[in-house]
């Protein structure tokens, strides 16, 4: 054994005098392996374990589930490992004590004298963690006093009467399900039970500092940005460099010596948070992506060049890399939207082949990452929960109000691409004025690119340029006039989105570049 490996602990023991195993030479513990009753050599290592206060033996993996051991929530009887089978089966259909579900098919640990149960899988649920999605530390309780909670997590109610975990800060009633708590994309696997709490980072992740009256010095730029009302006429046409959204409505700040804004809410977002999108801390990047293919949003697939949203963890474990850009991440963990009379949550489930549908857009959601009804099957992908409820449109002279469908009989007609709209999907209208837009025309494709942006694609480059009323040139690719507020250039040919780039012969042009 390492100098620096622990000895493992014998799970017979009591917790509070643990025995530790000492490894001995041999694949075939001498007295059988107390764990599996099996004589039979270790297939994977060339050593056992043996406990000589407990005087049992085990394989080199099969000391972590023995047939009997001493649960710390449960130190009056050992309990023994059983499968399922009639000698259980009435003790198996109560859920079980630690997380309090049943699971007729999982081996389990059980107490007959008491009637107590717990999930193989459930022993060794950490006593001490840390989630994104609440500021303090949690720990597992096996009960609480009679109250009637909602898990933090799914929102469907916790029975007090078996384990869970929750927040013992005075005032806090934090609360979450075991199997939520310790959820794969929820937890981050740490046991913190002896570790010290970290230290607060306030100062750290603070993304400005104030330099005088509505004026602030912002980490990544050179310049004093002062706080402005806006104004429609003066700010039309003006970008927030986090968000790209255009400076709207609200106050936003403004560089006192070049073209560089922020909304007043991107302007106040930390560079550290913890948020309930991923199991580890995200840190704020704002360098330019030189690469298009890494402007895709994780949770919402669109693709923008504004600032963005990283794990904080080079050793990450997901599949993909984390990346969430700056609307994605004000959408706050559980919140009513307008088109919905229920609140929405962070879904923790994974959807397989489309089998759940957004009921905005009636698009397949994107894998885990969508709100889900507490109540209710209604479900909702990001890209629909990040849409405006309000914004100004660049030919009225109010805002527009986004409805969510209506059975109407008149029919619709779409102000910009004069084509008629389907009332029962959702719309941008002005009730003042009678307009009514298709979501679609209101955005385009490239609503969240910024013009001056350079891509490269090996030794060539895709600039991406500023339409306007004297521009509009002629996509190549499907031979219409590019309609948004920004066009692609790339081999000297125009497109009027991503979607006509990728789709074109972009491969003939980088074979005669090289």
């Amino acid at each position: 054994m390492a100098a620096n490996e622990e000895e493992p602990i014998c799970r017979l023991s009591h917790p509070t005098h643990p025995h530790t195993l000492s490894r001995r030479a041999g694949r075939i513990p001498p007295s059988g392996c107390f764990a599996c009753n099996k004589e039979e050599p270790s297939p994977c290592s060339t050593f056992h374990y043996s406990c000589t206060t407990c005087d049992v033996e085990f394989h080199d993996i099969c000391h972590v589930y023995p047939r009997k051991l001493t649960h710390p929530y449960h130190l009056q009887h050992p309990l023994t490992l059983t499968t399922q089978n009639t000698e259980i089966e009435i003790i198996s259909k109560t859920p079980e004590y630690a997380c309090g579900l049943v699971s007729l098919l999982e081996p389990s640990y059980a107490c007959f004298q008491c009637n107590y149960l717990v999930h193989e899988s459930c022993i060794d649920l950490p006593r001490v963690i840390k989630i994104t999605r609440h500021p303090h530390r949690l720990s597992h309780t096996p009960f609480l006093p009679l109250t009637t909670p909602s898990c933090r997590v799914c929102y469907k109610t916790v029975d007090i009467k078996y384990g869970q975990y929750s927040c013992d800060h005075e005032g806090c009633s934090y609360i979450a399900h075991s199997k939520c708590a310790t959820h794969r994309h929820v937890w981050d696997g740490r046991e913190l039970e002896w570790e010290p709490e970290e230290p607060d980072e306030t100062e750290d992740i603070a993304p400005f500092k104030k330099v005088g009256d509505n004026m602030i010095k912002y980490f990544c730029h050179e310049h004093h940005l002062k706080l402005e009302k806006y104004d429609s006429v003066r700010d039309a046409k003006k970008q927030c460099q986090a968000c790209i959204l255009r400076i709207d409505s609200y106050d936003f700040y403004n560089c006192v010596q070049c073209d560089f804004f922020l909304h007043e809410v991107c302007a106040g977002l930390p560079r550290k948070l913890a948020h309930a999108l991923h199991k580890h801390p995200l840190v704020l990047d704002p360098s330019p992506i030189l690469d298009y293919s890494s402007t895709s949003c994780s949770t919402c697939a669109r693709e923008s060049t504004g600032f963005r949203y990283k794990c904080s963890k080079t050793d990450c474990d997901d599949e993909i890399t984390i990346q969430i850009d700056f609307r994605c991440i004000l959408v706050p963990d559980c919140f009513t939207h307008k088109s919905h009379e229920h609140p929405l949550f962070i879904s923790t489930s994974y959807s397989r082949k489309g089998n759940i549908s957004c009921d905005g857009c009636k698009d397949s959601v994107r894998d885990e990452y969508y709100m889900q009804c507490t109540i209710c099957s209604f479900a909702m992908c990001y890209r629909c929960a990040t849409i405006p409820y309000e914004l100004y449109y660049k030919y009225d002279a109010h805002l527009l109000s986004l409805c969510y469908g209506e059975d109407a009989e008149n029919a619709y007609w779409c102000e910009v691409c004069e084509k008629e709209l389907n009332s029962r999907e959702w719309f941008y209208s002005c009730n003042k004025c009678c307009l009514t837009i298709h979501l679609e025309c209101i955005f385009g494709s490239s609503v969240y690119i910024k013009s001056g942006f350079t891509f490269y694609f090996g030794s060539a480059s895709m600039k991406i340029l500023e339409n306007n009323n004297h521009t509009r040139p002629i996509c190549y690719k499907c031979d219409h006039r590019c309609p948004d507020f920004v066009y692609y250039k790339l081999f000297q040919k125009d497109f009027c989105s991503w979607l006509c780039v990728w789709t074109s012969d972009i491969e003939r042009f980088l074979e005669r570049e090289e």
